[in-house]
């Protein structure tokens, strides 16, 4: 039995329900990071700071759980091997407001974070006078 590789990721507002993961923006495609090694991941999480991101926090995750989030959601995904000559900085562009924090507006740059649970935005079922007429009839319940 093959056992699962154990990569780490930046999750922003980890273990919240606002949580995002953070992505690197490549053209029109966005890339997760997977390092191999947490000290790799803390190392690029504190190059965020240092850009005045918001802190992310490394979090293990299983790797094929990451690489069937990112299948599903239309993104890239790079490992990000231990020990390698590979020196990973995060680009000089970030963008200003997050899809994970409230009324963020998307900005076309080349940092951006998703979050991990992000469906499609479909339009309510429900007019809003109808919704309305709900909460009056749940609030007359309380």
């Amino acid at each position: 039995m093959i056992t699962p590789m154990r990569v780490f990721v930046l999750i922003f507002n980890a273990r919240t329900e606002n949580e995002g993961i953070h992505t690197i923006r490549e053209g029109d495609r966005n890339k997760i990071l997977m390092f191999e090694s947490e000290d790799d991941a803390t190392r690029f999480a504190l190059m965020l700071e240092a850009q005045d991101f918001p802190s992310p926090t490394p979090e293990p995750i299983d790797a094929e759980e990451i690489k069937e989030f990112c299948e599903s959601a239309g993104y890239e995904w790079e490992i990000i091997p231990e020990n390698s000559n590979l020196v990973v900085t995060p680009p000089e562009l970030n963008v200003e407001e997050t899809d994970w924090q409230e009324n963020a507006q998307k900005e076309d740059t080349v940092e951006d974070t998703f979050p991990l649970n992000q469906q499609p935005l479909e339009e309510p079922e429900l007019s809003d006078s109808e919704l309305e007429k709900i909460r009056r009839k749940l609030e007359g319940l309380l």
